[in-house]
């Protein structure tokens, strides 16, 4: 008896019949299985998705109600609030559910609200947010080369957060999985929806610079492609588009843009004069984007390719997400001294002409860089996240983003925290959910606007 009983307390990986196994194993797969296996996937995607749209198969974002943006959105109390609103009918007035039950506003009314308090109310609050007249967007990089670290969520909820606060935001997703284009709802047909013909129209700039100079020395030009024949009649207008946040616009991504992780090299080869990593920087301002939007965020991939290289020397501020483990800690050491190595060896190899010809040398330079902890479980985790603000310091943000039943259900139905309704939790769980997010964009909030403002110093020095 006491035998049996020790058999049956082994582990499941003890005694397994070869036979058993054997049939239960099923055919082989071959490359076909791949096709149905994404195409099972693709459906699930899109029903999984569709849940969060509207009866068009449009995206729609949510109501806020006068508590919470009493609360959130424009500080002032709700009985002010609702004395400004009858005491100017052509505001808007929000609609209810019940006859004198929570008035609810689409977030286009939210910010025409804001609006109105910032040129009619207090000068002692901050309705607007700000930002300096004259000067640039900020261009907010999120990245890690490491998946899992919440660096989709994180940089899509900052987006969130900087367009409740009033910013005009553009996201630009360069991870060709699409992951920020599914949040927001977009669908993109292939790699000309994408940023691939933006940089690909630099670089046939660049080319036809660079025959010019060949013509003149009298040498043949190199061949232009029809690729980057049609990429010079593209702007940034053409590939960014709308999202159901009104203050929100995207250029979204798709599994073809990581051709462009084969092509720039390819190009790179081709025309060594050609400075890939200003080719994002230097559309954008070229078309005016720059001017358009007070924030740009860039979704990365989780590699160090060419795609993130773009977009971290376009950065004026770069996020770098972890998880409070040692080897995610580990994981991101090891992305820092790959950006040293990464930009240090285009440093020289530039530098070395630059200094040969007189010029100035190239030198890449963020306003702030800082990481910050993700998916954070205070109950297990304090003291290995200690243990990474010590050694990190400054770089770390003091700000953990906890990770909460709000974050959860958020995520299963393909939405944001902000997306989220608080009736679906209740005020306190809401509250306690988007409290850590807050903090987040608070911590960059802080980092824009010093950025700004440094600017502007310096511009009138």
């Amino acid at each position: 008896m006491r035998l049996k009983m020790v058999e049956q307390n082994l582990p499941p990986y003890f005694n397994l019949s070869p036979e058993k196994a054997a049939k239960g194993l099923g055919n082989g797969a071959d490359t076909a299985a791949f096709a149905a296996i994404a195409e099972a996937c693709r459906r699930g995607r899109d029903d999984l998705a569709g849940r969060g749209l509207d009866e068009s198969g449009a995206k729609r974002l949510r109501l806020f109600s006068t508590w919470e943006i009493t609360k959130y959105l424009i500080p002032v109390a709700v009985q002010h609030f609702r004395r400004v609103l009858r005491a100017n009918p052509d505001l808007p007035q929000g609609r209810a559910d019940t006859e004198g039950g929570a008035r609810w506003f689409t977030l286009d009314e939210v910010l025409r609200l804001r609006a109105h308090f910032g040129a009619e109310g207090s000068k002692a609050k901050e309705y607007l947010p700000w930002r300096p007249e004259g000067l640039p967007a900020k261009i907010v990089a999120v990245a890690n080369f490491k998946g899992g670290v919440g660096k989709t969520s994180t940089c899509a909820h900052l987006a969130m957060s900087a367009a409740l606060d009033g910013y005009k935001v553009l996201v630009i997703d360069l991870d060709s999985q699409g992951s920020m284009s599914s949040i927001f709802g977009a669908r993109v047909a292939d790699e000309w929806g994408t940023v691939f013909p933006l940089l690909a129209r630099h670089y046939a700039q660049s080319l036809r610079a660079e025959n010019q100079r060949r013509v003149d020395r009298g040498e043949a030009p190199h061949a232009m492609d029809e690729t980057l024949g049609e990429a010079l009649k593209v702007r940034s207008q053409d590939v960014i588009k709308k999202t159901h946040w009104p203050n929100i616009d995207l250029i979204g991504a798709q599994l073809n843009l990581y051709w462009a992780e084969f092509q720039i090299p390819v190009w790179r080869m081709a025309s060594r004069g050609w400075k890939l990593w200003d080719a994002l920087t230097e559309v954008l301002a070229a078309d005016g984007v720059l001017d358009q939007y007070d924030v740009i965020f860039l979704d990365t991939p989780p590699a160090l390719g060419y795609l993130t290289i773009n977009g971290l020397a376009a950065a004026d501020i770069l996020l770098v997400p972890l998880g409070a483990s040692f080897l995610e800690f580990d994981s991101t050491g090891r992305f820092f001294d790959m950006l040293h190595s990464t930009f240090r060896s285009i440093e020289e190899g530039e530098n070395v002409a630059a200094r040969a010809l007189g010029r100035p040398e190239l030198n890449f330079e963020w306003d702030a860089v800082r990481a910050v902890i993700t998916r954070y479980d205070a109950s297990q985790q304090a003291e290995m996240a200690g243990l990474i603000q010590a050694y990190m310091g400054r770089t770390l943000s003091p700000w953990r983003q906890d990770f909460t039943a709000l974050i959860g259900q958020a995520g299963e139905s393909v939405n944001g925290i902000y997306e989220a309704d608080y009736r679906d939790f209740n005020r306190e769980t809401y509250a306690r959910g988007r409290a850590t997010f807050d903090e987040t964009y608070a911590g960059l909030k802080e980092l824009l606007i010093g950025a700004w403002k440094r600017d502007e110093l310096a511009a009138k020095a």
